[in-house]
């Protein structure tokens, strides 16, 4: 649990989660989800970058590279943990550009109308507020700035499908954690209710047959600790090994010649914050102290 943070109860859940996770940057998922992200931003040197969710610093790293020494990444999240790993990180390449700041981007006070970018990748779904979220960092964009993140689509991952699947035999209905940018659609209307312009939607296959082994790979104490599946908790000891059964049997039932398909439709979603009179003649270009760690 984070006591830095005045969290709710489900973000403590999901900062506590991110605490523990150390092996988020191996295998090569996270890291090319990063680096796509990175290039559909097309940064440019000496420009500002706000990194939300910024975990291991996978992001933030690259753009700081980018935009270098002229420029500035600032890298928030609520996990001291993934912070903690980021920073290793960031001492060994010797950057000077990336201040990282353990924050929550639904509360978090940084100056309106300063990053030329604000990059979120593969993070909105954990945030409990999102529309709040995202007129944070519209507040925190230049006129004209740009937000660059990603999505998943509903039926993306095997396993959330097979446990949506089964869990709905013992009268809980799950959603999909990727509800919120389930479709192009509402992937589009999340930014344009937020008053992002000339948003475009980008749609990409990231899926691939997969071992079962790899799908197991997500363990059943993984599900249980998954804050948006705390419902699960709500049945019984006996009602729980029972559904891990199923869970696991209905895996199997998906192998074809050996692998199953992993769905990962995937969501780049930009936007732009318009140009007003009120954001030109209220921007600014320097960072308060307190972002600095």
């Amino acid at each position: 649990m984070n006591s830095s943070l005045n969290l709710s109860p489900y973000k403590q859940q999901v900062s506590a989660m991110f605490d523990c996770r150390t092996n988020y940057d191996k295998g090569n998922f996270h890291p090319k989800l990063a680096h796509q992200l990175v290039e559909y931003a097309q940064l440019c040197e000496g420009q500002n970058v706000l990194d939300v969710a910024t975990g291991t610093g996978l992001v933030a790293i690259e753009a700081a590279q980018i935009v270098g020494s002229p420029g500035k990444v600032v890298g928030v999240d609520i996990s001291s943990g993934m912070l903690e790993l980021a920073q290793q990180k960031i001492n060994a390449l010797r950057l000077k550009n990336i201040d990282l700041q353990l924050g929550d981007i639904e509360t978090i006070q940084l100056p309106e109308n300063y990053f030329d970018t604000i990059l979120c990748c593969a993070a909105l779904i954990y945030m409990e507020n999102i529309p709040t979220a995202l007129h944070q960092c519209y507040r925190f964009l230049k006129p004209s700035g740009t937000i660059v993140l990603n999505g998943f689509s509903q039926t993306a991952f095997v396993t959330t499908q097979v446990l949506i699947k089964v869990v709905g035999k013992y009268g809980i209905e799950l959603l999909s954690p990727n509800e919120p940018t389930g479709t192009e659609q509402k992937s589009y209307e999340l930014l344009k209710n937020a008053g992002f312009v000339e948003i475009e939607i980008k749609t990409e296959q990231f899926g691939e047959y997969i071992s079962l082994s790899q799908a197991k790979r997500w363990t059943w104490e993984d599900i249980l600790q998954f804050p948006l599946y705390s419902p699960l908790l709500q049945l019984s000891d006996s009602q729980l090994l029972q559904l891990k059964d199923d869970y696991f049997s209905e895996l199997e039932a998906r192998v074809r010649d050996g692998k199953i398909w992993n769905d990962i439709t995937t969501f780049w979603i930009c936007g732009r914050k318009k140009i007003s009179r009120f954001s030109m003649s209220s921007s600014t270009n320097k960072l308060p102290y307190s972002t600095k760690l």
